[in-house]
């Protein structure tokens, strides 16, 4: 019976546990859902919510696709840029929905637990745009069961209101050179924590030269 309730924990047989918040950490129902929402203690992957303003979303927007998309790339660059901070980012993807739940939703996986950690609890002391910043860790672990297949492919007929993550992307040129830039930051990192270790191994191994205060009686000079 543990085995069986364990294979499908998450999934849509599962009838306590909500599976939308399993793959996407988020819920259309939110606290209202019949089914649990069990919010992870641990995670490499938090949430930001409502984190991007769509300006194609505000009535008076006249904008074009062109200026709307480089208005995304900015914000994905100020994202990537000050989320790395915490640690290494391993994927990062931001939603175009326009259900309340995944409006503007940001998702960024971390290598490390303990940097995804210590994001959420840095972030949550953050204003951005003028509003409190809300970060979670969210249970998602594998984006591709997250995301909306169809959207990728225009296929999806529930538009913006897909409850699967509808994912923008940026040019790949500027994810090539965060990531890039990151690994370059990352290995400088790692040399100075070597040269570090090094330098304190070193000094630990090697004995003192101060001469004792006998042998340095011994060599004082008379008078």
């Amino acid at each position: 019976m543990a085995e069986h309730l364990a294979s499908i924990y998450g999934t849509e047989k599962d009838k306590v546990h909500c599976s939308f918040y399993h793959k996407i950490g988020s819920c259309r129902h939110g606290d209202r859902c019949s089914r649990r929402h069990v919010k992870p203690t641990y995670s490499q992957t938090i949430l930001v919510s409502n984190m991007y303003k769509n300006p194609s979303l505000k009535p008076d927007c006249t904008l074009s696709n062109e200026e709307i998309q480089r208005d995304f790339e900015g914000f994905y660059e100020d994202m990537f840029l000050e989320l790395a901070k915490y640690g290494e980012i391993e994927e990062l993807r931001i939603c175009d929905n326009v259900g309340d739940h995944l409006l503007g939703n940001v998702y960024v996986k971390y290598r490390k637990e303990d940097d995804a950690q210590k994001a959420v609890d840095s972030l949550n002391n953050r204003y951005y745009g003028g509003l409190p910043v809300w970060a979670e860790l969210s249970p998602v672990a594998d984006f591709r069961e997250a995301c909306c297949r169809q959207y990728d492919t225009g296929e999806c007929n529930r538009g913006g209101y897909c409850n699967f993550m509808h994912v923008r992307k940026p040019a790949r040129a500027l994810v090539r050179d965060m990531f890039d830039g990151q690994e370059l930051t990352v290995r400088e990192m790692r040399r100075v924590e070597r040269e570090t270790r090094r330098t304190r191994e070193h000094a630990r191994r090697t004995p003192s030269r101060t001469p004792s205060p006998r042998r340095a009686q011994s060599r004082s000079p008379e008078y």
